[in-house]
């Protein structure tokens, strides 16, 4: 049996202005935005190609704003993605070239990490 993560959620304080940030600056795509009640808002980002997706939104996380930390994303291109950060104005840090990897280092406006990863030469092809 598979066992898929679909869903990670991110805990923002202004979900309208995260939001923006993911899908106008990082390049997600808006799959939904309801408001279920004044207590319960839930938008679902997913990054492009992804099978997994992130949720913000008021009520659907009890973890602090900025507290989601080290969140990593397989890209194909460590200096594209950087490239399409930067050109977006999004603060990325240089490529971190590793024997695992080539990293790309970046934050949301809550201060929540994520790791862009290129991965080596050497994985396996099912993995890229």
């Amino acid at each position: 049996m598979d066992w898929k993560i679909e869903l990670v959620a991110i805990p923002v304080s202004d979900v309208d202005r995260a939001k923006a940030f993911y899908v106008d600056q990082v390049g997600f795509v808006a799959d939904h935005d309801h408001e279920v009640s004044d207590e319960l808002r839930f938008v679902q980002l997913t990054p492009p190609g992804s099978a997994c997706s992130i949720v913000l939104g008021k009520g659907v996380t009890e973890m602090p704003p900025g507290s989601q930390k080290g969140v990593q994303i397989v890209v194909a291109d460590a200096d594209a993605a950087r490239a399409q950060l930067v050109a977006n104005n999004v603060p990325a840090s240089e490529v971190d070239e590793q024997d695992w990897g080539r990293f790309v280092y970046f934050s949301d406006p809550d201060g929540n990490t994520w790791a862009l990863q290129e991965l080596p030469a050497w994985a396996p092809a099912n993995q890229q």
